[in-house]
């Protein structure tokens, strides 16, 4: 079991990202954004240089947290839009050594009245996904399947379709997504999910893992993302620690990646903060989950 997170929540350059890293004791990033921009979107002087900086300081890119198929694209969206994407990642991936990329499995559909559709075009997304998927493993890259506010993350049950149906698709838990997902197998009026059954019925396919805390607060109407106040690991209701404790008594040894959400919400602009505050929120974080392994019986050396 190793720990990482999305450095780009510490700060934006790559400079802060690595020192963010070894002040935790850490080697690994998870890459997302660096200078405004996702990894597989910036030019290819920029992305050198990153990766030169990378090299110098003895850190890896563990997982590339993509953009492909995520929830502001449309499964209805030109399909070569995202075959680009793909393409642009996998030497870009091969040049970092970098072995896992996050993908999700485009948007849920909605209405005018923003009632999810009884058509969620699910064949057309397995297609797709199955493409990708292919496009990845050829080059030994394993994808794994984030459940966020796709159509795999309308619940436990979707996503597990989703690895019936993708031959080779593995899946990135997320603790905190489902505190605030409505369970869309339900009717309504639906509850929202529960991260622990989420979690205990996906646990056999789960290749990595999110952590994340929050507690749902109130829908907000017309966005995908309702009001959450998001939290320390385990002061929220994901079960960070219910999850945690059970994942690696049972033997997990895979990546551990940190996604406070504390100080930056890419969802919400209003909630970005002064540097200083994302850099120690994101350190504070990294060290109070430790704190949790250590006392669970999984301490990190």
């Amino acid at each position: 079991m190793y720990l990482t997170g999305f450095a780009d929540e510490a700060g934006a350059s790559m400079e802060v990202q690595i020192r963010a890293t070894k002040e935790l004791g850490w080697s690994n990033i998870e890459a997302r954004n660096v200078e405004g921009g996702n990894i597989h979107s910036i030019d290819e002087s920029q992305f050198l240089k990153i990766a030169d900086q990378l090299d110098a300081a003895g850190v890896r890119v563990n997982c590339f947290g993509s953009e492909i198929a995520n929830w502001g694209r449309q499964v209805t969206d030109p399909f070569e839009e995202t075959i680009e994407l793909v393409e642009r990642a996998i030497p870009r991936m091969c040049r970092l050594g970098c072995k896992l990329v996050r993908i999700m499995s485009y948007a849920v559909r909605r209405g005018e009245d923003w009632e999810v559709l009884d058509d969620q075009l699910k064949e057309e997304r397995f297609r797709r996904l199955r493409d990708i998927v292919s496009r990845f493993r050829d080059a030994g890259i394993t994808p794994v399947h984030e459940n966020c506010m796709n159509y795999g993350g309308m619940s436990w049950r979707h996503s597990l379709e989703l690895v019936e149906r993708v031959p080779g698709l593995k899946l990135v838990f997320d603790t905190g997504n489902p505190v605030f997902t409505d369970d869309f197998a339900q009717p309504p009026p639906r509850p929202r999910q529960s991260s622990w059954e989420f979690y205990r019925r996906v646990r056999e396919h789960i290749a990595y893992v999110h952590i994340k805390d929050a507690r749902f607060l109130r829908d907000k109407p017309g966005s995908i993302f309702p009001e959450s106040e998001f939290t320390f690991p385990g002061e929220g209701d994901g079960e960070v620690v219910r999850i945690v404790k059970e994942l690696l008594n049972h033997g997990y040894d895979g990546g551990i990646s940190m996604e406070p959400h504390l100080a930056v919400v890419f969802h919400d602009q209003s909630k970005d903060s002064k540097e200083e505050v994302k850099y120690r929120n994101y350190i504070e974080y990294g060290r109070r989950f430790m704190k949790i392994l250590e006392d669970i019986g999984h301490g990190v050396d």
